[in-house]
């Protein structure tokens, strides 16, 4: 999903047939966040009507001296790598649905298209060049007197402008470049590829008056017969540029020696660090200080020798971009690394030679390099601060000094504590049980190791196992000391387990229902604990206490009921106490509607679990199927795509993108096989429907809907959602999934409606009621709509409308730009995480952004090392998770008013508005009515169709 541009929006269900896997991301590209310049999963291929790259002018230079030299500068161009997020709904194969995670787009349109021969460092740059000519050509024909003479500290620079005169053109040009350091990012673009020039050939663009930059005027310059072709192809350029920006800031940064990074720039290089392989192994605090003593170290040709066997080791390599070529004496080639890899770390640690040579593989390599100094005084650091213990020989459990306390703590609390950072699953829970207090809780701000165990235990300890353990806990006595320390030691331990089975059971409540393991542990403590005195009564008030915080406010203003008391003896019953005790929240075994279609598009509907199996389904159909063949179950999408689902694949049904639909046919049909005609979208819009609606009244509704959504996905299906079906069969995502497909639906019911309003001035009516619904969610911190309703508004279908646009008050062009500063997704979403750290509960987060933030800690962090549980990562998962915690601090929705309005007012048929122009009127469509338009949405997903009707209302 990417923010602003070319795609659709965001689109979290289609599959892209220009992405590259999931799998093959370190080897073709590389992380930069939610990108900038598009709306979707790719920009769309060029149109038919631009000249292939060998037509493009060429870069300046020829065979004499200046070619060579402007030669070199391009090969010195890092070959950016750009990413497309986006989250996909479907479950592939005997999968659970999940986030697949980030499908990474390659610059070049189509692999297909690519001549091998023709280095992929020149064709990225030759689209740089032909970006920077349209983007010249705009600004001269646009301000033309923004390039010209200054004069500078008795220096005079010709035909040239400011770093900050175009970064201010770039922003007030209406190019869609949202932020400064978006337009930044681009201009570092130019500059690495040589179009923009610095007048002393400085690499480092820099935003200031007293800089100045060239053009390539000679090369740029404008050609009296031709101009712009089209608008689109300026935007698309303007797109692409955006793409490359973050890692041209990121490689910027990398470039500028270590004391002169910003503190931006160490956070960035250390978020880099979290997704390259050689250091997966690492700790947190680690990378941080390898962040800031890392080095950029590039090479531009094929064979050259970076050192050879035998030469002193002076420093570690890490592989950020090509490969290279590992040769020892007697062997030859021996190995060949690749992006990711590292080398030379062995000599280092050893203090010895080189044990091998290294010749690049490739051309234009780039590496990070630690030097010795800085390499060793790491390693000292953290041997210094890190505690290993072992058992057998073997270590079990590793914990590391907090240098890094917060400031309410003392000086000597904060040096004497440990975090646990690796171990074996028991050993993690001994230290836990060891070092808890009796009044720990799911979320203390500072001691977070029982919030992080509960949270992701079920990553690395099934919940059989778990229970085992805390009941041999329990009933451990200890082998020395009186008979007094015996018996004050395990009085103490039994309430420290008791404290963690009540946390555990608060955090999980239903969830826990139906498992036998857990069903007997609770049974066997409360008998053990009933026959104690001294645990009856802690048991006792620990339920209590958990029953007390139950009365909350439900989204729709209701209360929860109070469970009665229970006793002492049954103190775990309250199993249904959940932390999101929701009547819309589904669970695994909850039975919901299953609508399967036939291919003459009739449905059969059948009610089974949300985890039922594609056998279970078919089983159920099977006597109205009848006995023609085999059948199988096959998803079908708005395109006719058709995937057949494995028999032993479950929750098929709620893991289902927009316009998806199950189909059960036999292997003869399936050929003939066509979407059901709802999956196409409306043909009609429903502007008529939403004049009756005010902005603000609708902004209403829609945070009723979210929160309802929102409240009701448990903090564990985000882990359960990451880290995969295959280790999960008895948990649900369709909480999480049905907020998924709310996102994706609501942006594309923006574009549709858009694209389907005919009249000019009726649309730029529809599309400031959408600029305004935007402002009032974001009003009331609904930012997941917030989000979803920008990105419908800049899709590109929607975006190309300049007839539309070109109608719409200066004011509402105003706020528009403001609200588009919110999705400017640089310095890892920067100035949303800003925004959001300063909000009060309750808030709807960008629910997205936690995927994306949790698929990388996933993917960048092994869960094993060294046969040990990496419990960092672990801890690095639950502190995202307890976003929705602290988003959720409140029952109620937020900013509701909607809650002290009679749910029943009659529409009155002679106030109908005809238009949206009226927005401080009431919406004369009753509440109950509207509620039941929202929640029925009709949306074209197809950005092709989208595209074609946006052509046909402005060619």
């Amino acid at each position: 999903m990417k923010v602003r541009g070319t795609g659709a929006g965001g689109e979290a269900a289609r599959r892209d047939p220009g992405s590259v896997p999931v799998s093959r991301r370190r080897q073709r590209t590389r992380r930069s966040g939610l990108e900038p310049g598009t709306g979707a999963a790719r920009p769309p291929p060029p149109s038919s009507s631009r000249p292939p790259p060998s037509s493009l002018p060429p870069p300046p230079g020829g065979p004499g001296t200046d070619g060579n030299r402007l030669s070199v500068l391009l090969k010195k161009m890092h070959l950016f790598r750009s990413s497309s997020y986006e989250i996909r709904l479907e479950g592939e194969g005997s999968s659970l649905p999940r986030i697949q995670g980030i499908r990474w787009t390659p610059l070049l349109d189509t692999e297909s298209t690519l001549d091998y021969g023709h280095s992929l460092t020149q064709a990225s740059s030759e689209k740089i060049w032909r970006a920077g000519k349209l983007l010249f050509i705009h600004l001269t024909s646009t301000r033309p007197g923004l390039i010209r003479d200054h004069k500078h500290h008795l220096r005079h620079h010709r035909q040239c402008c400011s770093g900050k005169e175009l970064v201010d053109w770039l922003l007030s040009a209406g190019l869609a470049v949202q932020t400064r350091s978006q337009a930044i990012g681009i201009c570092q673009v130019l500059v690495d590829g040589g179009v923009l020039t610095h007048v002393k050939q400085e690499w480092h663009f820099q935003d200031k008056d007293t800089q100045f930059y060239r053009f390539a005027e000679l090369e740029l310059s404008p050609e009296p017969s031709a101009g712009l072709r089209d608008a689109e192809e300026l935007l698309e350029a303007l797109a692409f540029l955006a793409q490359l920006g973050p890692d041209a800031l990121l490689t910027m940064a990398l470039r500028k020696p270590p004391a002169q990074r910003t503190e931006d720039e160490l956070e960035l290089i250390f978020e880099e660090l979290l997704h390259i392989k050689a250091v997966a192994h690492l700790s947190n605090s680690v990378k941080r200080e390898l962040a800031s003593v890392l080095m950029f170290e590039s090479h531009q040709r094929a064979g050259t020798v970076l050192f050879s066997q035998g030469d002193k080791g002076t420093s570690w390599y890490i592989i950020w971009k090509g490969s290279v070529n590992v040769v020892t004496h007697g062997k030859g080639l021996v190995a060949t690394l690749h992006e990711g890899d590292d080398f030379g770390q062995l000599a280092l640690v050893n203090d010895a030679p080189r044990a091998a040579t290294i010749i690049l593989r490739e051309d234009n390599c780039h590496f990070l390099r630690v030097d010795k100094q800085d390499f060793n005084h790491i390693l000292k650091d953290v041997e210094a601060n890190t505690m290993r213990l072992k058992e057998h020989g073997k270590v079990v459990l590793v914990l590391q000094k907090n240098l890094q306390g917060g400031s309410s703590q003392s000086a000597t609390a904060r040096s004497s504590r440990y975090f646990v950072m690796a171990g074996t699953p028991e050993k993690i829970l001994e230290h836990l049980l060891e070092f808890m207090r009796l009044d720990a809780t799911l979320y203390d701000p500072v001691d977070t190791l029982l919030g992080d165990f509960l949270l992701t235990y079920t990553v690395f300890m099934p919940t059989s196992q778990l229970c085992r353990a805390l009941l041999h806990h329990f009933r451990a006595e200890p082998l020395e000391g009186s008979e007094q320390e015996k018996a004050t030691y395990s009085l103490h331990k039994r309430r420290k387990i008791l404290r963690l089975v009540s946390q555990w059971v608060l955090l999980y409540g239903r969830l826990l229902q139906g498992d036998r393991s857990t069903t007997a542990l609770l049974q066997n403590l409360a008998d053990l604990a009933s026959r104690d005195p001294r645990l009856g009564g802690l048991v006792q008030e620990q339920a209590q206490d958990r029953r007390r915080p139950r009365a909350l406010e439900n989204g729709d203003g209701s209360v929860s009921p109070q469970p009665k008391a229970r006793s002492s003896g049954n103190w775990l019953t309250s199993q249904e106490e959940a932390i999101l005790n929701s009547s819309c929240a589904l669970r695994a075994q909850d039975k919901v509607p299953y609508e399967i279609y036939r291919p003459d598009h009739s449905c059969l509907i059948t009610v089974l679990p949300v985890n039922a199996s594609v056998r279970d389904v078919l089983r159920s159909l099977a006597p109205r199927l009848g006995r023609d063949g085999e059948h199988i179950l096959v998803k079908v999408n708005s395109a006719g795509d058709k995937v057949g689902l494995q028999l032993d694949a479950v929750g098929v049904f709620t893991a289902l993108g927009l316009n998806e639909r199950l189909f059960a046919v036999s292997v003869e049909e399936l050929g003939s096989l066509t979407p059901h005609p709802e999956q196409l979208g409306p043909h009609v819009g429903s502007s008529e429907t939403l004049d009756l609606i005010s902005s603000k009244d609708l902004a209403s509704h829609l945070t009723d809907y979210d929160w309802n959504l929102f409240k009701s996905i448990h903090q564990v299906e985000m882990i359960h959602y990451i880290v995969g079906p295959q280790k999960f069969h008895d948990v649900t995502t369709a909480n999480l999934e049905r907020v998924m497909r709310r996102f994706n639906e609501l942006q594309y019911w923006v574009a549709t409606e858009l694209c389907l309003c005919p009249e000019v001035g009726r649309r730029a009516q529809l599309l400031r009621k959408f600029i305004k619904l935007a402002a009032h969610l974001k009003e009331q911190k609904n930012l997941n709509s917030f989000f979803a309703v920008m990105f419908g508004v800049s899709n590109t279908a929607v975006s190309r409308l300049a007839k539309t646009w070109e109608r719409l008050p200066h004011k509402i062009r105003k706020l528009h730009s403001a609200l588009e500063r919110m999705l400017d997704p640089s310095w890892n979403h920067r100035v949303y995480r800003l925004a959001v750290a300063k909000l009060s509960p309750p808030i709807i987060p960008f629910v997205p952004l936690l995927l994306k933030d949790m698929t990388f800690i996933h993917e960048g962090n092994r869960t094993l090392a060294e046969n040990l549980i990496n419990f960092e990562k672990m801890h690095m998962m639950a502190k995202t998770v307890r976003v929705l915690q602290r988003c959720r601090g409140h029952a109620h929705a937020p900013l509701s008013p909607l809650r002290n309005r009679s749910p029943h007012r009659p529409e009155d048929p002679k106030a109908i508005r005809i238009s949206t122009c009226s927005e401080q009127s009431l919406s004369v469509r009753s509440p109950v009515s509207t509620w039941a338009y929202l929640q029925h949405l009709k949306a074209i997903d197809s950005q092709k169709e989208l595209l074609r009707l946006s052509h046909d209302l402005e060619s």
